[in-house]
């Protein structure tokens, strides 16, 4: 099924965005971390040489963008630079799940949560809205992951429990994945009363 895409969805400090091509040399940049290899790549990717890693992952984003499967990049609000990645796949039947990465230059700034509120809040959007009409957004995360546990609680993305096993690296390593999840009946975090100092 083919989803109609924002152009931008903004929010502090941050803009999602569709890729382009000039993206590749900073997604090169950001493929180079082992974290981002560890946890977000896949072994498909990383299997590939290091030269041709950049190209295949983002060939894969503009393929699916086109296909209405929203891979946004998370870009500077005022130089429209690459700082991350939020997308989400396997949308079905209204649960979509949600993946992402931040670069390391672009990390400590609290992009990863903002990006994630973000981008669950329009998929969550009824169609009428202009949002994608889902019902739940899951992102599960390797336990060995703890930042992923801050971000999703952060954003408001309740955990639900540990699934044995459930995630690989990419050496094929097994680890316990925590899984946590928003619905659309669930509180908007943009709509927290701050605790008072």
């Amino acid at each position: 099924m083919t989803h109609c895409l924002p152009a931008r969805l903004t929010g502090i400090g941050l803009t999602l965005r569709p890729f382009s091509s000039t993206d590749e040399p900073l997604i090169a940049q950001a493929l180079d971390d082992a974290e981002i290899v560890r946890w977000a790549t896949g072994a498909h990717l990383h299997h590939l040489p290091a030269d041709e890693r950049a190209a295949q992952w983002l060939s894969t984003r503009l393929a699916a963008w086109s296909d209405g499967v929203p891979h946004f990049a998370i870009a500077d609000p005022d130089t429209d630079a690459l700082t991350g990645y939020i997308g989400l796949r396997r949308i079905h039947n209204g649960n979509a799940e949600v993946g992402s990465w931040i670069a390391p230059w672009a990390r400590g700034r609290g992009l990863a949560a903002g990006a994630l509120v973000i981008a669950a809040g329009w998929a969550l959007t009824l169609t009428v809205h202009g949002g994608l009409g889902l019902h739940r957004i899951a992102l599960h995360h390797a336990t060995g992951n703890p930042a992923s546990c801050t971000v999703a609680a952060k954003a408001g993305l309740l955990l639900e429990g540990t699934m044995r096993q459930a995630t690989t690296d990419h050496t094929g390593t097994r680890y316990d994945s925590h899984l946590h999840a928003r619905l659309a009946t669930d509180p908007d975090p943009r709509e927290r009363v701050p605790t008072p100092p």
